[in-house]
């Protein structure tokens, strides 16, 4: 990554280990560093820190830990110090927006990494542009959050302020779908999702794709997310027919349906999206999560070149928490965010100027780089320009990556 190539971060720079001083704020945005004379400019987080989905919230807040304490080293930014003020929305829409009003009313918080979750990201999106405060989100996969509702038949971008490194479920769904059906041969599928933004929308963007492809529904099912108990559903799977199950929603219902559909008989594999690739999936699931199938974003981090130093870096960070899925994206949401203030810094004399925030938003539609997980940047509705996927399948205990590519529509 040439300049922005990652340095090694040794266990000293672990959490906490690099002290970052900051008073009273200025209308400019960033705080005035008492001790160095310099500026300190927040990087706020917001994921689920605690609850079933924190594995991945946690990750995220740690990734974007990481870029922010290797732009220090670096000293990336003249005269910019960053650190992060991560908060828990624990994978719910009001935290979430209660979450970016406390960021916003924070004047050092220059951009935002988040959320995980596409339902919380809605309820966000509308704070954040109003104080034209740049968010960056490493995991929404909602085409509408950045393509409007009408997304499937007229594109509209609603808020300029809202970005995201991670490619949409109008691709990942029907990428599932052709792997399905070219890939692995199956023609009939039992269809379910949580209701919930996320996996309704992923859900239907799979079946669209599926039966296009010639393939069946035999069968459509809603969960409630609250529940653990889906013996009823299992049975309707079981009983239909189907070759294969494919689930709209994340891992902490995706593991216990995928067991208790094995359990009822129906010896076939679940598949799911992003929200299910997680370790914790496979540990719900049991032994008998082998053959199941997620996409994910991007390539597989551990197999890219650029991402070898994340990988190693994050390790020697000393974070207690694995950088899981959405790892390598947060950091390149964050370092996004340090190229769009290098870039207000460097235009305004070396300092930030008094729009600050409006300055990162509008530098932030160009910021292009070389980032962890291959090439960043934007286009015209926000979208990630990488739309790279990958499917992994549940072999001996752990995910391993089968085929990755694009989605051809």
């Amino acid at each position: 990554m040439r300049q922005r190539s990652l340095i090694a971060i040794t266990a000293a720079l672990s959490a906490g280990a690099l002290t970052l001083t900051a008073c009273g704020s200025r209308d400019s945005g960033g705080d005035k560093g008492s001790d160095s004379g310099g500026t300190v400019v927040t990087i706020g987080v917001d994921a689920p820190l605690t609850g079933d989905l924190s594995a991945l919230g946690l990750g995220i807040k740690n990734s974007v830990d990481l870029a922010a304490k290797t732009a220090n080293k670096q000293k990336y930014v003249d005269g910019v110090t960053f650190k992060i003020e991560a908060l828990d929305d624990q994978a719910q829409p009001s935290s979430g927006q209660q979450n970016a009003t406390k960021l916003v009313a924070n004047k050092s918080v220059l951009g935002v990494v988040g959320p995980l979750n596409s339902s919380v990201a809605e309820s966000m999106q509308k704070v954040f542009d109003d104080a034209k405060l740049v968010e960056v989100s490493p995991a929404n996969t909602n085409p509408a959050l950045t393509q409007g509702t009408d997304w499937a038949t007229s594109k509209k971008r609603v808020y300029k302020s809202y970005f995201r490194t991670a490619t949409t479920d109008a691709i990942q769904g029907p990428f599932a779908a052709q792997y399905l059906v070219n890939d692995a041969k199956k023609k009939k599928v039992f269809v379910i999702d949580d209701k919930k933004t996320y996996g309704a929308g992923l859900a239907g963007t799979f079946t669209e794709e599926f039966k296009k492809l010639g393939g069946t529904v035999a069968g459509t099912e809603h969960i409630n997310p609250d529940s653990k108990d889906f013996s009823a559903i299992a049975t309707k799977v079981k009983n239909s027919g189907a070759d294969v199950v494919y689930y709209g929603g994340e891992y902490p219902q995706a593991g216990p349906l995928s067991k208790q559909i094995k359990a009822a008989g129906a010896k076939i594999p679940v598949v799911g999206g992003d929200g299910i690739y997680s370790a914790d999936f496979i540990k719900l699931a049991g032994a008998t999560a082998a053959g199941d199938l997620a996409t994910s974003v991007g390539a597989p981090v551990e197999e890219l070149a650029s991402a070898k130093e994340f990988v190693a870096n994050y390790k020697n960070g000393g974070y207690k928490e694995a950088y899981e899925a959405y790892g390598g994206y947060s950091y390149d949401s964050a370092w996004a965010i340090i190229e769009a203030v290098k870039k207000v810094v460097d235009d305004n004399g070396g300092k930030l100027p008094d729009d600050a925030r409006a300055k990162v938003t509008e530098a932030m539609q160009n910021v292009s780089f070389d980032g962890v997980t291959g090439k960043v940047s934007f286009d015209e509705f926000g979208d990630a320009t990488n739309k790279q996927l990958t499917v992994y399948a549940v072999e001996n205990g752990n995910w391993k990556a089968v085929k990755s590519g694009t989605y051809s529509g």
